[in-house]
């Protein structure tokens, strides 16, 4: 089928739509215009249609816009839709109870991972879901199982320009982070140690029900809490979550 050009109009508004959602506060009127690039004017009239329809809140004062509840709403429907994210639930909170440890299921996007589910260790004092966040897969035990699946080649087309450090222990050379994914396909399953957050670890394996790979499952736990022994556990209890979730999605039996 031939690619049409996009509508200009339907490019803006989800272009705005995503600027708003990578935020991490509301953003003003020439915030967004130097961002985005747009005439004030379209800008201005984008936002007051999307302010209309739920799409866009405003602080007070009407100055500053947010993502609205719509988009909750439209994020919740992908979610309850999602065959994977369906057949993993029963088996996130297996895996939960294994270990009592935190527990992700992720899926590549460009080269990112967004979460699509979590379930929280009972050690957490408060629930902090991870759901919708995005985290380079370069930098996450979850993206090395995914990239540790796709050949060499292929392998830099899902890593950014520049690799930028996240801690102080993120790895951000080339070299050394195609040695991560070498020891990754060996392993079967990749880990990281303070790479995305400081102080805690995380194992993580692919999930093969399709071709080419895009979900993995992952295990975060606290380094003080980590030793051999519970590695060794975490690890087996990842193989056999994937594998049953893997099975799931091969019968249809969800």
């Amino acid at each position: 089928m031939e690619m049409r050009a996009p509508v200009k109009s339907a490019d803006r508004t989800v272009e705005l739509l995503e600027a708003l959602a990578r935020a991490q506060r509301r953003l003003t009127l020439a915030e967004l215009q130097t961002e985005l690039g747009y005439p004030k004017s379209s800008l201005y009239m984008l936002l007051q249609t999307l302010l209309g329809r739920g799409w866009v809140e405003a602080d007070p004062s009407g100055l500053a816009y947010g993502i609205g509840v719509r988009a909750l709403l439209v994020g919740t429907s992908y979610l309850d839709r999602d065959p994977v994210v369906r057949a993993a639930a029963v088996v996130l909170e297996h895996v939960r109870a294994e270990t009592n440890e935190t527990v992700h299921l992720a899926r590549l996007d460009g080269t990112d991972m967004v979460y699509l589910a979590s379930r929280e260790s009972e050690h957490h004092l408060r629930f902090t879901s991870r759901v919708g966040r995005r985290q380079p897969a370069y930098a996450t035990a979850l993206g090395r199982a995914i990239l540790a699946t796709r050949p060499p080649h292929e392998v830099e087309s899902l890593l950014p320009e520049a690799l930028v450090a996240l801690t102080p222990y993120t790895i951000i050379d080339r070299d050394a982070l195609r040695d991560e994914l070498d020891r990754a396909r060996l392993n079967g399953y990749a880990s990281e140690r303070e790479q995305n957050v400081p102080g805690l670890g995380c194992f993580a394996v692919a999930l093969p029900y399709g071709m080419p790979v895009t979900d993995a499952l992952s295990v975060s736990i606290p380094l003080a809490r980590l030793d051999e022994t519970h590695q060794k556990h975490i690890v087996d209890t990842l193989f056999d979550a994937a594998r049953r979730i893997t099975d799931l999605l091969r019968t249809g039996a969800i």
